[in-house]
């Protein structure tokens, strides 16, 4: 068997995926001749037949389809390793992406951010605030370096750090409902009134429900604090994060209404990175200063 090049696999991944060669080399900027002569020797470097080119489009034989996805864990690998090597070439990233969740109390995680930051003027942040699901999503197409919300803890292609715990509440505005809040209140009873909801920014991932009284009106709304201020004006009840409303719940702008059958929930929030994605020497050094922080959030949210 005979060496193969990185540019005979990115020739023959882009193939598999555009299903044909003029369209594979439109992507790689190359010549028709030059991707379908780089397939070519690589199927005779391996002796297999890769692509069934038989119909129209052509498609990956049985063969081909299981040395694919090897190829692309290969191909993924040397584009890690490029990226390390110009990061390190350069000292440190350009730039990091982060994502806060709805989930997050704010001004600790942002005062955090801002004096990390400011330690390394070279990296540009590049924060984004996501919603609900919209925080994994993120992380997982790729498109984040880390987040800052809760995660799937079951997820083994996930690592991450502790932050706090955030306790919601469902809570109403006094003479919102038109009956006495007690500690027995049912869903069934709010079926009648608006329920303010966060909405969800994930763009494909399957859609959950979150404490939703099925059959009820909904109110949505991008965050926690408008949604703090729609049920404050009596327009809905929803949940909120305790650490948001202590002092309503204190001066009684705002009623819990939890109780054996609307227990309310306690999240946890937790800094996330996934474990294939090898950090640069700047998010590596995000990850240690967060767990050096974390212990003092976790003591002030609990």
């Amino acid at each position: 068997m005979g060496t193969f090049t990185l540019h005979d696999l990115q020739c023959f991944d882009a193939v598999a995926r555009t299903g044909g060669f003029q369209a594979a080399a439109s992507q790689l900027h190359r010549t028709h001749p030059a991707v379908f002569a780089a397939v070519s020797k690589l199927e005779r470097q391996l002796d297999l037949v890769l692509l069934d080119r038989s119909g129209y489009r052509v498609r990956l034989t049985d063969a081909g389809k299981s040395f694919h996805r090897h190829a692309q864990e290969v191909l993924r690998a040397a584009h890690d390793l490029s990226q390390q090597a110009a990061q390190l070439a350069a000292g440190e990233e350009s730039e990091l992406r982060i994502v806060i969740g709805d989930l997050c109390p704010r001004p600790p995680i942002l005062a955090l951010l801002s004096r990390f930051f400011a330690e390394v003027p070279r990296t540009r942040l590049h924060l984004h605030f996501e919603a609900v699901q919209g925080p994994l999503e993120r992380l997982l197409d790729g498109e984040a370096d880390l987040i800052l919300h809760g995660i799937d803890k079951g997820n083994p292609g996930l690592e991450w750090i502790d932050l706090c715990k955030v306790r919601l509440v469902p809570v109403a505005a006094p003479g919102f409902l038109s009956f006495p809040i007690s500690r027995a209140i049912r869903p069934e009873q709010l079926r009648p009134y608006t329920q303010c909801i966060i909405r969800d920014t994930a763009r494909h991932s399957a859609p959950r429900d979150y404490y939703l009284v099925e059959g009820a009106h909904q109110c949505t709304v991008p965050d926690h604090a408008m949604k703090k201020e729609v049920i404050l004006q009596g327009m809905g009840w929803g949940h909120l994060p305790r650490f948001l409303i202590e002092d309503e719940l204190h001066d009684r702008s705002l009623l819990s209404i939890a109780g054996r059958y609307l227990p309310g929930s306690t999240e946890e929030v937790a800094a996330a990175r996934r474990l294939d994605k090898r950090p640069g020497p700047v998010a590596a050094r995000l990850w240690e200063y967060l767990q050096r922080n974390a212990p003092q959030l976790r003591r002030t949210y609990k």
